[in-house]
């Protein structure tokens, strides 16, 4: 059986990532390097993107479900009124779990982006804003 998959991703503007985490407990080989295949995660999540903006034209929902499928792997999406695409590659969580997780990591990102000093196209890259996530993580994906 082959282990988890629990990767998030918020895409901005331009489908560039603004954020990005493995939401499991990093493993590392002898030498340090993740055992992850990460280029893997990030093409099924690049991929997806044409079916996020398809889908989130066509509904008022925030919330867009499993988008995209790879192997084993979904793809669950939620876009914000900004645009911002959220991402998360996962094998297979349940749907409801997934959508309040998402409304949770969004009230986060909203305090981010209320802060007037934080430049809305910028990379997140407060510690702080990653621990939470990783914590909603824990909480709802045990």
């Amino acid at each position: 059986m082959a282990a988890p998959v629990l990767h998030f991703v918020v895409v901005g503007h331009d489908d560039h990532p603004i954020f990005e985490t493995d939401l499991l407990s990093k493993s590392t080989d002898a030498s340090g390097r993740e055992e992850r295949p990460q280029y893997l995660y990030h093409f099924v999540m690049h991929a997806a993107l044409d079916a996020v903006e398809e889908q989130e034209w066509s509904t008022n929902a925030m919330h867009l479900g499993v988008v995209d499928r790879f192997n084993n792997y979904q793809v669950s999406a939620f876009t914000t009124a900004g645009h911002m695409r959220f991402l998360l590659l996962h094998d297979g969580r349940g749907d409801e779990i997934v959508k309040n997780f998402f409304k949770d990591v969004y009230e986060l990102y909203l305090r981010v982006m209320l802060n007037p000093f934080f430049i809305p196209t910028a990379k997140i890259t407060s510690p702080l804003f990653q621990q939470r996530v990783k914590a909603l993580a824990r909480q709802y994906f045990r």
